[in-house]
């Protein structure tokens, strides 16, 4: 694959996912990305034992590797003149300075716009935060379930079927992985911009407004109406060919034939039911949709009647839009996956092999390098003495705490 962003270099000060998944992003595309971590703890991710109901095998952290692919690990103390010192020498550097701190934090270690900037005016700012930098909320730190999932609107929605119970997300990090992707756009946005404008600005990502953004079409209707948009209730259709369907063993499929009336015929003759083809009820939209529920009750009747696999074989030839609802391990399994990349296999530092899911987008032909995490510190020595210092200071700095 090309590798887009080789030659650009980018220094980050985050922890956990929201941040250090869009620099791992870029690190697949040929970034170099050295990541300051904690002088003694490292990144507080490296302490994270369990995900949701299942444990984290302590051989491979797979939860890091996710965030993490690609890095050079630093350990540096940034409350210490020193610590703070080395990293306005390497950002001077860098191509863009990479940070998940609240407003307040970053003032503190004073690691904000206007102190990087003064080490290295063309350097590109991205800041990744929980609920944006302005606002009452600002200096409130922020989990993808909190911004992303609970205040945007998406928990609700998810919840209609369940009005008892607040849902959790369908997967650990799935709003900080998203926001992921929109700061490495961000980011490669404002490399393009200072290309040809020499101006380097700066990048500000939210995981309040990516899951704003991520709500667009619910947002906008709700406004246009006055009142909030939720979802159709599962097994109450509007459409009869835009539904889920259960098999005789317990799988289900879902059709999305938003044309209802092109498809229904040959979908009709393919599953052996001519006779709903030809019903009266079913003769056009409008019947289809005014008879829905008898329409659909009669396609739950067919389901019911075959397997998955026999279901699979029979849709192969239909020309509407279907698909398997499947389980995220069948998904990490699926040929379309497979063939595409989309998950692949890695190696960890100490050889153990896995599988992540790799960024994507893709440039030219080919897969990029399957890079790994770094254990902590493990290139900060070279990376600080590539910076200039020598080892007897290194080693000062060692002993006094500074660096890892």
């Amino acid at each position: 694959m090309t590798q887009v962003m080789s030659g650009v270099r980018i220094l980050e000060v985050a922890e956990q996912t929201f941040v250090p998944a869009a620099s791992a992003i870029l690190a697949e595309w040929g970034a170099e990305v050295i990541k300051v971590e904690h002088a003694v703890r490292g990144d507080a991710m490296r302490g994270i034992e369990s995900a949701g109901f299942q444990d984290i095998d302590p051989s491979v952290h797979v939860t890091f590797e996710h965030a993490n692919r690609g890095k050079k690990s630093v350990g540096l103390d940034l409350a210490t003149p020193e610590g703070l010192d080395i990293l306005y020498q390497l950002a001077a550097t860098c191509d863009v300075f990479l940070v998940n701190k609240v407003p307040e934090v970053r003032k503190k270690l004073r690691i904000d716009v206007d102190d990087i900037k003064a080490q290295n005016p063309n350097i590109v700012y991205a800041m990744g935060t929980g609920q944006g930098n302005e606002g009452p909320d600002a200096n409130m730190g922020g989990y993808d379930i909190l911004s992303f999932w609970c205040r945007t609107g998406m928990a609700m929605n998810a919840a209609i079927a369940h009005p008892d119970e607040v849902p959790n997300p369908p997967s650990g990090a799935y709003g900080d992985t998203i926001g992921g992707l929109a700061i490495a756009g961000g980011i490669m946005g404002a490399l393009y911009h200072r290309e040809r404008t020499g101006e380097a600005t700066t990048v500000d990502v939210s995981l309040l407004g990516v899951g704003t953004f991520a709500m667009s079409f619910a947002i906008a209707m709700s406004l246009q109406h006055g009142t909030a948009w939720v979802p159709p209730l599962p097994g109450v259709p509007y459409n009869p060919l835009v539904c889920s369907y259960w098999t005789s063993d317990a799988r289900a499929v879902n059709l999305c034939c938003l044309q209802a009336a092109k498809y229904w015929p040959e979908f009709c003759h393919l599953i052996g039911r001519a006779d709903l083809a030809d019903d009266p009820r079913f003769a056009d939209f409008a019947g289809l949709s005014t008879n829905v529920a008898a329409a659909a009750a009669a396609l739950q009747d067919e389901f019911s009647k075959r397997t998955l696999a026999e279901w699979r074989e029979l849709l192969a030839g239909f020309s509407g839009q279907w698909t398997v609802v499947q389980n995220v391990l069948e998904t990490a399994n699926d040929p379309q996956v497979l063939a595409n990349g989309y998950v692949r296999d890695y190696e960890a530092a100490n050889g153990k092999p896995f599988r992540l899911t790799s960024p994507p987008i893709r440039f030219g032909d080919g897969d990029a390098p399957a890079l790994r995490a770094p254990t902590f510190h493990e290139q900060g020595d070279d990376v600080l003495l590539e910076l200039g210092l020598d080892w007897d200071a290194l080693i000062d700095l060692k002993v006094r705490g500074i660096v890892a």
